[in-house]
């Protein structure tokens, strides 16, 4: 099967990798932004999917979109955004809504930009940056909303916004945490203080749910992160599964996989919705594989909790299922002064990358990092310490990095298949109804797999895959797209 893959032209090595001075001589640049130019944004890296439309492709980096020819690489335009500083850590990609772009900026605006030319048509504010947010996530586009989110790891509260296509104008704010005397989730914090500097930011785009209206999205980890001062109690709504209205940004319900979380586990990860046999019965599902090393299953319509389980093999701070049918954690593999040695690390089993489903196996695939760290606890005060702060990390081994595969209905582990190199999982999963499971390995190859069995089927060279591989028809032709940090590799499947 190797043989029939063939990639299409060559990679596609794309401008502004350091500095606006070198691409402000392109012809085809278009630039934004309030900053005045002085930051540089560094080397671009791929951390995005790309939006396939009527044969161009979007895509993006911090501050960074590019329409490119979907057939052959021809860059079409280019949009960047002069940032007034923040943190560059990722971009998630696009949103759009007719022939209009949406994108999210480090320093946390939500920009709107024509399709056809990469003009900019607006700009609108999603948080404050004197408050240290920074925006990742793809705006979501669902009717009349653009869904964007934002992050930090930093004592503020997290939130959900809606704008209005056409305007940019606000239509609700939905706080992740509570944030008024009497708000529901507020007797598992300490204050209402506490609560309201308490994290549970939105990094990650979630999934749409058409026939309930539902957008079900996850949640950061409180903070302080590591040390105490939150109290003994579970922290809603952090770590946790969230479905919101979307025309009211109102809360359905809700299901918590990391309650108290003490090591940095965001359950920021983009569940996926599944209709299928559950109990012999036809139901409605999310499916979510947690960085602490649990996977979940839920009601996608009520949120009742129906399995959890435990992926991660060497998963150690747990001990047992809490009545809403969240682990437990054991208080001794917290931060400690002589330090506690857990699995995972703080980098979690899986961390943001996209897990995937295919619905020939039954069977749902998640990059599994069995790594172990010792945690110790460097700052006592019981005010703790803001953000990640008051600990210190120190790596101590793995336990093996592998692509894993979950029976859903069960929550059982189907197979494993290890990584003998590096870290598996790359920037993400995509199966295909041609039961074909895509990953990049630790070894700088992107990877053919059979569904059902985890079998290598063809495998091609070209370097660490940065973000989830993507698919389109195009032509009467299959394309396969993957990116190497700033390179796009476009592979026709037939």
């Amino acid at each position: 099967m190797r043989g029939r893959v063939k990639p299409v032209g060559s990679e596609l090595e794309l401008p502004c990798r350091s500095y606006f001075s070198a691409c402000s001589k392109l012809a085809n640049v278009i630039v934004g932004g309030e900053g005045t130019g002085d930051f540089p944004p560094g080397t671009a890296s791929f951390k995005a999917s790309a939006l396939e439309v009527d044969g161009t492709l979007y895509i993006s980096t911090p501050d960074n979109a590019w329409a490119i020819d979907a057939r052959d690489g021809r860059e079409l335009w280019h949009y960047f955004w002069k940032t007034r500083g923040s943190t560059h850590i990722a971009n998630r990609g696009l949103g759009m809504w007719h022939s209009y772009l949406y994108m999210e900026t480090p320093d946390n605006y939500l920009v709107s930009l024509d399709s056809k030319t990469g003009k900019e048509r607006w700009h609108k504010e999603i948080a404050d940056l004197a408050q240290q947010y920074f925006s990742t996530p793809a705006p979501v586009v669902i009717g009349n909303h653009v869904i964007a989110g934002t992050g930090n790891d930093i004592d503020a509260p997290g939130f959900l916004s809606s704008f209005d296509p056409e305007t940019g104008e606000l239509q609700w704010k939905h706080y992740t945490v509570p944030m008024n005397p009497g708000d529901p989730g507020l007797d598992t914090w300490s204050s209402l203080d506490r609560a309201r500097h308490g994290g549970a930011q939105t990094w990650i785009p979630g999934a749409y749910d058409p026939e309930t209206h539902l957008y079900i999205f996850g949640t950061g980890n409180p903070t302080p992160a590591y040390t105490v001062g939150r109290g003994e109690g579970d922290n809603l709504f952090t770590c946790s599964l969230i479905a919101v209205n979307v025309d009211t940004g109102k809360m359905a319900w809700y299901f918590q996989t990391s309650p108290h979380d003490m090591h940095d586990w965001d359950s920021a990860q983009t569940p996926v919705l599944v209709d299928g046999e559950f109990g012999g019965k036809p139901r409605k599902l999310a499916l979510t594989a947690s960085r602490n090393g649990y996977f979940f299953v839920v009601d996608r319509i009520t949120g009742e909790h129906l399995i959890t389980s435990k992926y991660g093999k060497d998963t150690n701070w747990s001990v047992g299922l809490n009545k809403f049918g969240g682990p437990a954690r054991d208080p001794g593999k917290d931060p400690s002064v002589g330090g506690s040695i857990v699995s995972p690390m703080a980098g979690g089993t899986i961390n943001w990358e996209p897990p995937a489903y295919s619905p020939e196996a039954g069977l749902f695939y998640t990059a599994e990092g069995n790594g172990y760290s010792i945690f110790y606890l460097t700052d006592t005060d019981p005010r703790g310490s803001m953000g990640l702060g008051g600990k210190e990390e120190v790596s101590v081994g793995s336990g093996g990095s592998f692509l894993t595969a979950i029976d859903y209905k069960t929550g059982n582990i189907a197979w494993r298949h290890q990584y003998l190199q590096g870290n598996g999982g790359g920037g993400g999963l995509l199966t295909t109804a041609g039961k074909v499971l895509f990953a990049g390995d630790g070894a700088g190859n992107i990877v053919a797999h059979d569904v059902f069995t985890g079998n290598p089927l063809w495998h091609s060279k070209i370097g660490n895959v940065t973000n989830a591989p993507q698919t389109y028809m195009l032509d009467g032709h299959q394309y396969l797209l993957c990116a190497t940090g700033d390179t796009l590799w476009s592979f026709l499947l037939y």
